[in-house]
């Protein structure tokens, strides 16, 4: 047997043996997927960051712009010095106003501007027929709206139609806890096969 398949399957039994109790077993398990996951990373991200994208442009390529983020990388290790600590602020300052500045349009368009397309569909299709998805859409997307709107109380009209929205969010709810679920199980199905196919050898 594999030495790797090996290592695996002993890794994954030790895993769920948290199914019977917390034991030394499983936090040791836990312990080695925790660092090794760490150090996979740390090695990945030399390679792949501080190599190939700093590194080797800068001193071997001689592309002297990069002395402005080597130069703000060395500035976060700052941190570990009480008295030079501040520095550390110019480099994290220019980390989070980048990313927002990538990722505000990037959620503005995913999840606001996508998002309000979708719930405009036409009710009259091109070829004349009645959407009726779009009528979905659009019942759900009133009655949510009406079951979040606390400016008059839940009575009469308002009232029924804030209860048909508690509907559709259950059914939103449901939905969403039904598919973390199926994901958890597809992952435990993909182990069990590799113990019984690739470690236990019982199907072959």
């Amino acid at each position: 047997m594999d030495i790797g398949v090996l290592t695996a399957g002993i890794l994954t039994l030790a895993i769920y043996s948290f199914l019977y109790k917390d034991n030394p077993v499983y936090k040791m398990a836990e312990s080695w997927l925790i660092g090794l996951s760490i150090g996979y990373a740390l090695v990945i991200f030399w390679q792949t960051t501080i190599i190939d994208i700093l590194i080797v442009p800068l001193f071997k390529d001689g592309r002297v712009v990069l002395v402005i983020p080597f130069a703000l990388g060395l500035l976060m290790f700052s941190r570990f010095s009480r008295g030079s600590s501040w520095l550390s602020r110019i480099p994290i300052a220019f980390m989070i106003g980048a990313g927002a500045g990538v990722a505000i349009p990037a959620m503005l368009y995913a999840r606001t501007l996508k998002q309000m397309s979708a719930s405009v569909m036409p009710l009259i299709t091109e070829n004349g027929g009645f959407n009726i998805e779009a009528l979905v859409v659009a019942v759900g997307l009133l009655s949510t709206l009406a079951y979040f709107y606390f400016s008059r109380e839940h009575k009469g009209p308002i009232g029924k139609t804030a209860k048909l929205g508690t509907y559709f969010l259950m059914i939103f709810f449901g939905a969403t806890f039904g598919y973390t679920v199926m994901s958890r199980m597809s992952t435990f199905v993909g182990r069990v096969d590799f113990l019984l196919t690739d470690f236990l050898h019982v199907i072959r």
